[in-house]
């Protein structure tokens, strides 16, 4: 008796996947967790020849004899970023990516995202999903899985400069894992945003008692335990990413950097521990990319990738956070070490949340159900 041919799949909207929980950032920090652990055994497969990387994106020219065709504006993509994840996970996904900073002018996000959720083996459609919050929740859950094993025990003071969605997420995920946690040092680019951001803090996170807005990336970093920037900025010389120099860095801080970030040569010496998400996923942007890398890409974790290549840092001086999640590299030594770690994104992420997201979904009767086929046309 042949098995059935019909198929359906589960589409959940944005109000769907709050109520199964995508702002559930203690969960997303324990899912993060356990897909580094599958990434360090290998338990995984993303795009590109190395298996490895962030996805494809569509380029456009400068000058186009087609007056349609998009501008190369800031922020402009349209990206695919497929993977597959192992373990209890074992399915594939794709998160289609489409961003313009002009959205904002019309009422709209930057991004605009969606999420396909597939059955490895057939590849049919399990669940078509929103995927902004899916997106922003795995993202800023990242550095919490790393303040989770690199942060100090007592940390108290974050330094946070962008106080936009990641900045929150980051916030969010920070403090789900750092009980101790009471000031924030805020540094943002308009007052709107910076009191946006300080009344979502008082509504979500009452326990941040003092909130400090500074106006330099120095008064940032200055005496923080945890320093994240989740701030957007032009592409195309690192002299203008935001900066991190040693004699501002605190003993014992841990920075997690999600976004465009440079370092002097202080923070360059082996003495600063340097993470990274996935060793992987930097070995393929800077096989990808014109050198240096950083230029095109800056994430703090592609210049760690570019000084490998000119024979100023070791190899063996990059951690994953994998191995450190599994207990096969040490966590924080000491409290006085400071701590580098970059953050890239990945759609192994995504896959993650969104499975987890997607079971939930299934177990509570959230979304609508819709119909592929019952028999398919062609075979």
């Amino acid at each position: 008796m042949s098995a059935s041919t019909r198929i359906d799949f589960l589409y959940l909207s944005e109000p769907d996947m709050i109520r199964a929980g995508v702002t559930d950032m203690p969960a997303c920090v324990d899912t993060m967790e356990e897909m580094f652990g599958l990434l360090w055994r290998g338990d995984y497969r993303m795009a590109g020849a190395n298996n490895d990387s962030h996805g494809a994106m569509i380029m456009f020219p400068e000058n186009s004899p087609f007056p349609t065709m998009p501008k190369p504006t800031p922020d402009r993509r349209l990206m695919a970023m497929p993977a597959y994840l192992g373990g209890r996970f074992c399915t594939a996904g794709v998160k289609w990516y489409g961003s313009n900073i002009a959205n904002r002018e019309k009422g709209l996000p930057r991004s605009i995202l969606m999420f396909t959720l597939s059955d490895a083996d057939t590849g049919a459609p399990l669940a078509h999903m929103s995927a902004n919050l899916l997106s922003a929740y795995r993202t800023g859950a990242i550095p919490g899985v790393g303040a989770r094993h690199l942060a100090r025990k007592d940390a108290r003071v974050i330094g946070l400069s962008g106080p936009g969605v990641m900045g929150r997420t980051t916030v969010s995920a920070f403090l789900a894992v750092c009980p101790h946690i009471d000031t924030l040092k805020l540094k943002g680019r308009g007052q709107q945003n910076i009191d946006n951001f300080i009344s979502w803090l008082a509504v979500t996170w009452p326990q941040v008692k003092n909130v400090q807005v500074v106006d330099s990336y120095e008064q940032v970093v200055r005496g923080s335990d945890i320093v994240t920037y989740c701030c957007s900025n032009p592409v195309g010389a690192p002299s203008t990413y935001p900066p991190v120099k040693r004699e501002w860095v605190k003993p014992g801080a841990f920075l997690a950097m999600p976004s465009a970030c440079t370092i002097d040569a202080g923070m360059e010496q082996p003495d600063v521990r340097k993470v990274l998400d996935n060793t992987g996923l930097y070995e393929a942007w800077f096989d990808e990319s014109p050198k240096p890398a950083h230029v095109t890409i800056p994430i703090i974790g592609v210049h760690f990738m570019d000084m490998v290549a000119e024979g100023r840092l070791p190899a063996g001086q990059l951690e994953d956070i994998g191995q450190i999640v599994l207990g096969e590299a040490p966590g924080r030594r000491n409290d006085d070490e400071i701590i580098l770690m970059s953050v890239g994104g990945m759609p192994v992420e995504d896959v993650a949340w969104g499975t987890v997201l997607y079971r939930r979904a299934l177990e509570m009767g959230i979304g609508v159900k819709l119909n592929l086929w019952d028999t398919p046309a062609l075979r």
